[in-house]
Order: C-alpha cells, then sequence, then structure tokens
C-alpha cells in the first residue's frame, strides 16, 4: 500500500506551534523581520522605482539574504503591494471615523475634506501613487487592487454619509455616487495634478487648503443642500450670536 503524503497546512500549523514553544517566531513569521524587509525596499523603491528595482536590490537595503526575503514574499509585486498596504494603513489609520460623527453637516464636511486633501497631496502618498502608475502599465492587476483597496473603499465611506444626510432631509442628490466624486474633487480642485505631475514641488499650505476645501464645501451644499439644511444652519447661527 502507497504511503500517505502529509498534509501540508497541517505540517506548517505543527511547525508554527514548535516555533512558538521554543519562543522564536516560525519562517515567515517574524514582525520584525518583515518591517525590515519592508522598509529596505521602501527606500529601493523610493530611490529606483518599481520597473529598476529589483529583489536583490532590497535584499542589499534590508540587510537580509536573499532566502529570507522569499520566505516571506514570493516575488517583488507581492512585497510592493505589503508596501503600499502598510502605508495606507498608517497613513489613512482612523480618517473615516469621522464621518460616523455628522451633527454639523457642513463642518464634518470642511474637517473630512481638510484632512483628505493633506493627506492625499503629502509627499509620502503622492511618491506612492506615481510608483503604482508606473508599474500599472505592465502589471493592471495591481493597479486594479490598489485602486479597490484605498480610493474605492474610501468612495465607499463617502457615499454612505451622504445618503445617511440624505435620510436625516439635509441633501436631496440623485446619484449619489457621483455626488461623492464631486465632493472629493473639489477638496483636491487645482492640487493633486499639480502634486503628481511635479509642477507644485512642496505640499499645499494649512490655508491653501482650507481655503479650498471650504470653498468646495460652499459649492457642494449650494447645489446639493435642503432647505431642512438652511433651516439648521440659521438657527446654529442665531445659537451662536446669542452666546456672543
Amino acid at each position: 500500500m502507497a504511503e500517505t503524503t502529509p498534509d501540508v497546512e497541517t505540517d506548517n500549523c505543527n511547525d508554527l506551534l514548535e516555533s512558538l514553544r521554543r519562543g522564536r517566531p516560525a519562517a515567515g513569521q517574524d514582525p520584525a523581520k518583515r518591517s525590515q524587509i519592508i522598509d529596505g525596499a521602501r527606500r529601493v523603491f523610493i530611490d529606483k522605482g518599481f520597473e529598476a528595482a529589483s529583489m536583490n536590490d532590497i535584499t542589499r537595503e534590508a540587510g537580509v539574504s536573499k532566502g529570507t526575503i522569499y520566505v516571506y514574499f514570493a516575488n517583488k509585486e507581492e512585497l510592493f503591494e505589503a508596501l503600499i498596504e502598510e502605508e495606507r494603513g498608517t497613513i489613512f489609520k482612523n480618517m473615516y471615523d469621522m464621518l460616523d460623527r455628522a451633527d454639523d453637516l457642513r463642518q464634518t464636511l470642511v474637517k473630512f475634506g481638510k484632512v483628505l486633501s493633506m493627506k492625499i497631496t503629502s509627499a509620502r502618498v503622492i511618491q506612492a501613487q506615481r510608483t503604482v502608475i508606473g508599474a500599472s502599465d505592465r502589471i493592471p492587476d495591481m493597479g486594479a487592487r490598489f485602486y479597490e483597496r484605498g480610493p474605492k473603499r474610501g468612495h465607499d465611506k463617502v457615499v454612505e454619509f451622504l445618503n445617511a444626510a440624505i435620510e436625516r432631509g439635509l441633501l436631496k442628490i440623485d446619484d449619489v455616487d457621483l455626488a461623492a466624486y464631486q465632493f472629493t474633487e473639489l477638496c483636491l480642485a487645482g492640487l493633486f495634478r499639480q502634486c503628481i505631475f511635479a509642477y507644485r514641488t512642496k505640499a499645499p499650505s494649512d490655508e491653501e487648503i482650507d481655503h479650498i476645501v471650504r470653498s468646495g464645501v460652499g459649492m457642494f451644499l449650494k447645489n446639493y443642500g435642503t432647505e431642512r439644511l438652511a433651516e439648521e444652519e440659521s438657527h446654529q447661527m442665531i445659537a451662536l450670536e446669542a452666546k456672543a
């Protein structure tokens, strides 16, 4: 009778448990080593771009062996996607939480728009987007995943927020999906393309972002705001004047 082939997943699980019992991470499970590789990859991708960077470059920069790097990442594409996910998690963490607290619609849109604009035009995000754009021509699936996991998720959060405002009677919008895109474009008016094409060499100032976002929110609410919103804002103004 032929010998039964061991179950690979069971063996991997046993190896992991054995490593944990010995007090050391199993191969490919050490978060410090993974972070070391990603940090090295970040420096290489920034310096050389995705196309020119090689796994040899990254192993040298990260200070690890080629055998080690392939335990954690199968190829350059997988490593780059892991880097982008880490960057996104760090930069955009909790950003959309402010949309869950929307007592004042206008101020919530202004606050969110300013944070969004500041982050999207930051040097780190601009550099990451340039690298993704450069790689997407050769690996279109990677570009699609980048969009789905980042911009698309954020867009869906804005759609959800606008729908909640419609239910409250504060907005009247026929095409909410389009309106969500319009809102983000208004908050980045004249900024994103200037940054992505390096026409602008420095990130916009807080004052400039504040001016653009407040103007954009004003246009947005002038088009989609309801009489109920106008009444609520009028009452808020009267209350503020009474306290002054």
